[in-house]
């Protein structure tokens, strides 16, 4: 199946309780926000706007170059605010395909996010992610890894099962770490984003499941390495000395 138009929308706001104003935050001489658009340029599988409920966020991201559209600030998740993103560029309807990129993970993989569009040749799969094998054994017991309970669907893909912090499946065998990237289909977002939380994503903190729960097939795309995501001071610090090497 063809996986027709596609762009590139960035969620970023710029209220993080753990990291306040962390979209502007400098790494190797640019904001955060700006970075994460290089490495989504980077992967040129279409045009990347910044969506964001701030001011400054829209400014700097123009400042350097880039697209951005505002947001409202009431939005309780990335989908949420990229669904008014999408609604406000293209009200022609003619992209076909978004890829969610967290506004966070400024090391992210130009192939990791090309990788995310391979599961949607399949016309079954409705949402694409991505997952890598687990090799730290702490990891598999830690709640803030969310693993991906999945089944083989080939060349290199897991259909998505469940998704869940804890340690599973249980017994021998790999586990994987779920990514929280996002490739949607248009259909899918917008039935998506009309969906109210679901239990078990009450009940995870997971907004995946609600997807599942909704009979939504979600595959993903198996990659080599997690991309830092950048939710610390500590975080930020790692950042800084890998894009400043």
């Amino acid at each position: 199946m063809t996986i027709g138009k596609t762009i590139v929308l960035v969620p970023a706001r710029m209220a993080s309780t753990r990291l306040p104003g962390k979209p502007l935050a400098d790494i190797a001489g640019l904001p955060m926000i700006v970075q994460v658009m290089h490495r989504a340029l980077e992967a040129d599988v279409g045009d990347v706007i910044i969506a964001t409920d701030a001011k400054d966020v829209f400014d700097s991201v123009h400042d350097h170059g880039g697209r951005a559209v505002m947001t409202s600030a009431d939005h309780s998740s990335g989908s949420d605010r990229i669904f008014e993103a999408l609604q406000s560029i293209d009200r022609e309807e003619t992209v076909d395909t978004i890829i969610n990129v967290q506004g966070d993970l400024p090391t992210i993989d130009q192939a990791a996010i090309r990788a995310s569009l391979k599961p949607l040749e399949r016309a079954e799969v409705q949402l694409a992610t991505l997952a890598t094998l687990i090799r730290d054994e702490s990891e598999s017991t830690n709640p803030n890894v969310v693993k991906l309970v999945g089944t083989s669907s080939g060349d290199q893909q897991l259909r998505a099962l469940y998704f869940t912090r804890a340690t599973a499946p249980w017994g021998e065998g790999p586990l994987y770490h779920h990514i929280g990237l996002y490739a949607w289909r248009r259909k899918a977002l917008e039935r998506f984003v009309g969906l109210s939380p679901s239990p078990l994503e009450q009940r995870e903190k997971l907004e995946q499941l609600r997807a599942l729960e909704d009979g939504m097939r979600i595959d993903a795309a198996l990659v080599d390495t997690v991309p830092l995501g950048v939710d610390t001071p500590a975080d930020l610090e790692r950042a800084r000395s890998i894009l400043g090497q």
